[in-house]
């Protein structure tokens, strides 16, 4: 079959076109035929690292984590699934499983569940794992009907789909953005626009919540944005993030009594540990999306296969809105 992939860690141009064996079926796997991939942060971080990061395969690696696609065959004990199910998934590219990047792969049957039925193969790509990552935070912190939620970075992968579950959850929902066209998007998707860029943490908070805080924050953007995190929670609050590998001063969650809760979505993969929960995150997502509830925000540009590395370019550049897609 055909890949992309990775001899050595480093600049986009490192990926490479080869003909590699197509994976055979096992237990407790299915085959998938790949339609199409979608770029993550992550995905640039360990074409970029390699073994710095603990959780990079080895080369030569075929990296890619997000998926969809048609099923061919499947493993022993799988009863879920049939030849010709389309599913969706995120469930490669690091460690020893092999990635997206690819016309085939194999697939834990665990990690993946039937696509929804009302989106294209490229927009379902785009969902699983900024769709588990927006989910497991929220519903780690508690969110419920009335409760107030401030989403950081509304208009990025996991903050567009955060926003959007918030809502489907019964919140009155806020995130920030910078700039027009961000704005634009987050209240296109049901939230109230905050332009970080021109209003302080207690702007908004006097202006939204008359000081009092918000009851979540999801913070997509964390590192130093925990600050304002912190600065933007209600006493007692929650907040969810999906970035802390950061050294700071907890002082102001101290005082607040807030609860902070680190989001790792790659856990189940990484370590083979409860990965039937992303399964059932999958598919309680696409019922979402099949309600019109929850819809993946895909970029204009598009790229082939061949064109990975010109798709990492355009997620590091800033520049898309929405999920960075690659046709296989």
């Amino acid at each position: 079959m055909k890949a992309m992939i990775v001899n050595n860690f480093g600049e986009s141009d490192v990926f490479e076109e080869a003909n590699i064996a197509k994976p055979e079926i096992k237990a407790g796997h299915v085959l998938v035929k790949v339609a199409a991939t979608s770029v993550n942060t992550v995905d640039t971080m360990i074409r970029q690292m390699g073994k710095e990061l603990p959780l990079s395969p080895e080369a030569p690696a075929v990296l890619g984590m997000d998926f969809a696609g048609t099923i061919e065959a499947i493993g022993d004990g799988v009863n879920q699934f049939s030849v010709g199910d389309e599913v969706y998934g995120c469930a490669g590219g690091l460690a020893d499983l092999q990635g997206t990047l690819a016309e085939y792969m194999l697939a834990d049957a665990k990690l993946i569940a039937h696509k929804p039925k009302s989106i294209s193969m490229r927009e379902a790509a785009a969902l699983p794992l900024v769709g588990i990552t927006a989910y497991e935070g929220l519903v780690r912190a508690g969110v419920k009907q009335g409760q107030k939620v401030l989403v950081h970075g509304g208009s990025g992968g996991v903050g567009h789909v955060a926003l959007q579950l918030a809502n489907y959850f019964g919140a009155d929902v806020y995130s920030t953005g910078g700039g027009d066209n961000q704005i634009e998007l987050i209240e296109k998707l049901g939230a109230t626009g905050i332009n970080y860029l021109t209003e302080t943490v207690s702007d908004y908070v006097a202006k939204h919540t008359e000081g009092a805080g918000f009851d979540v924050v999801y913070d997509s953007v964390g590192g130093a944005n925990l600050t304002n995190s912190f600065e933007a929670a209600a006493l007692n609050g929650h907040v969810a993030t999906t970035v802390s590998m950061v050294e700071m001063d907890l002082t102001p969650a101290h005082f607040k009594g807030l609860s902070l809760h680190v989001v790792f979505m790659l856990i189940p993969m990484l370590h083979d540990y409860k990965r039937e929960e992303h399964g059932k995150i999958l598919t309680h997502m696409a019922e979402i999306v099949d309600e019109g509830k929850l819809i993946p925000i895909v970029d204009e540009e598009r790229f082939n296969l061949s064109q990975i590395g010109l798709a990492h370019d355009r997620l590091s550049s800033g520049q898309a809105i929405g999920k960075v897609v690659v046709s296989i």
